[in-house]
């Protein structure tokens, strides 16, 4: 009953922009930290970045300046605006909520493909 759904993945040029949107359901929202992953292939998943509960946000060196993450806990979604795209941006995007409260709880969304190429 607990879902992540990404959205927003696609094609897009180097220097472009995309915006990642994941909308979560079957849980309190507000008392998770959000993050979103990436994946190339071949390559380990790697943390973009994170929103805590309390609204801080912290960033992979590789997308600072480039990347913002964003939540609204009155839609129970969570948001990665991405600009300046490069080539190396390509893998597939993940949504995890984190629960630290009591009993530990993790979940994933399934992912969404961005592509950036030329």
């Amino acid at each position: 009953q607990v879902r992540l759904v990404e959205s927003g993945g696609g094609l897009v040029q180097p220097g472009g922009s995309l915006r990642l949107s994941c909308a979560a359901s079957g849980i309190i929202f507000r008392l998770y930290i959000m993050d979103w992953y990436r994946q190339a292939p071949g390559k380990q998943r790697e943390l973009v970045a994170r929103i805590t509960t309390g609204g801080s946000t912290n960033y992979a060196d590789f997308v600072k300046g480039r990347f913002t993450i964003s939540r609204d806990n009155a839609k129970n979604t969570v948001d990665l605006q991405m600009d300046n795209l490069k080539t190396e941006d390509t893998a597939v995007y993940y949504c995890k909520a984190l629960y630290l409260v009591g009993v530990r709880a993790e979940y994933w969304g399934q992912g969404t493909q961005v592509t950036v190429s030329s």
